[in-house]
């Protein structure tokens, strides 16, 4: 069965049933190669600050789930190192595009992790954060607390 979409006047007609402007289509969100070399940052919704310490981050979130507990984007930052003590909060997925990062958690074991590589922290993780730069795609899932 074939499906036809208009929009017309702030509404949508889709397979022959009006939706109020109001009413979201929703649709897949796509990293170009042109967005993942760098150009994402250039969107008008792309976050930029400057921390206490002088680091410099740049992030751009591509989707937020209609519950709000998974989201995905890029993320850019300076050189930065810091300890993270109380657990992470959040089971974050990341891809690195440039650049590397050093996870060396609380029990001392180290993990490098560079360009072309993944890792998944769970949001239980405690440690140093260390990098000297680097570009990623994230992915996280906020699911409910423990009780």
């Amino acid at each position: 069965m074939k499906r036809t979409i208009l929009a017309f006047l702030g509404a949508t007609v889709v397979a022959g049933s009006l939706l109020a402007a109001s009413d979201q289509v929703v649709v897949p969100q796509k990293m170009s190669k042109s967005d993942l070399g760098g150009k994402l940052f250039e969107r008008p919704d792309m976050s930029e600050r400057t921390h206490g310490d002088g680091h410099t981050t740049q992030d751009v979130t591509t989707l937020v789930s209609s519950d709000k507990k998974f989201s995905s984007g890029m993320y850019k930052s300076s050189k930065v190192r810091f300890e993270i003590t109380e657990p992470y909060g959040v089971d974050e997925f990341m891809y690195f595009l440039e650049g590397s990062v050093t996870l060396t958690s609380s029990d001392g074991t180290k993990l490098v992790v560079s360009a072309g590589e993944a890792v998944t922290i769970p949001k239980e993780w405690t440690g140093v954060w260390q990098t000297d730069g680097y570009m990623k795609i994230w992915v996280i899932y906020e699911g409910a607390s423990e009780p």
